[in-house]
């Protein structure tokens, strides 16, 4: 919470002096985040798509609903499934990769060269990352659903005969537009998590190598006896 309001904070001070702002670094957090990322979620999604049009498609043919599969698919994977993907993914890699920069930097004591000189960590650390991850998400998710629909697409022609031309006509009336944009909201919201949890336990690391591979904890203490 205390990393979400001074986000907050240092959003209101760039709109106020954009030019001061971290913009190699967001643009480096951009490209290392998001267009990196491509390949593997492009895999996945394509491979949940042929796995959920396989798993469907069996239980569509014994009710003959074949075309109902075109709903099925667009509908998880647009509003659900590409977004949370996308998510799961990214976290495991990028926020993973968050976390360890920042603690290399505690390590190496560039945080305390950082305060000594008089810069936020929140302003250069946290809100590049935050704002690369807002952005980046909902493209990667978009990306993402597109491939798990060619692989749900290709799944259905082969295992119930559906062309590709039907399926890509009846995916508009199948999915609608509110679809599309609760799925780019929870993008949003779950970039901005991943880059704040990433900060926070990065931020954590104690300056000794042994703290980074595990998460900090609290120290135990007895209850007072009154």
């Amino acid at each position: 919470m205390r990393l979400l309001g001074t986000l907050t904070i240092n959003l209101g001070q760039l709109l106020k002096a954009p030019h001061e702002g971290p913009r190699r670094d967001f643009s480096g957090h951009l490209y290392r985040i998001g267009a990196t990322s491509l390949p593997i979620t492009a895999l996945v999604g394509s491979l949940i798509g042929v796995v959920l049009a396989y798993l469907t498609a069996q239980q569509l043919r014994q009710l003959g609903a074949d075309a109902f599969i075109v709903d099925i698919l667009g509908v998880a994977l647009v509003r659900e499934l590409g977004p949370m993907l996308a998510a799961i993914l990214i976290a495991g890699r990028s926020g993973s990769a968050i976390t360890a920069e920042i603690g290399v930097m505690r390590v190496t004591d560039e945080l305390d060269a950082m305060r000594v000189m008089g810069i936020s960590h929140s302003f250069r650390l946290v809100m590049p990352r935050a704002m690369a991850l807002a952005i980046a998400m909902p493209l990667i998710s978009c990306w993402t659903t597109v491939a798990g629909l060619i692989g749900g697409m290709v799944a259905a022609d082969l295992s119930l005969g559906i062309s590709p031309t039907f399926f890509i006509n009846a995916l508009p009336q199948a999915v609608h537009v509110h679809n599309l944009l609760l799925g780019s909201v929870k993008s949003v919201v779950f970039g901005i998590l991943i880059a704040l949890i990433g900060c926070h336990f990065g931020l954590r690391v104690q300056p000794n190598t042994q703290s980074r591979g595990r998460a900090p904890r609290r120290r135990w203490s007895p209850p007072s006896r009154s």
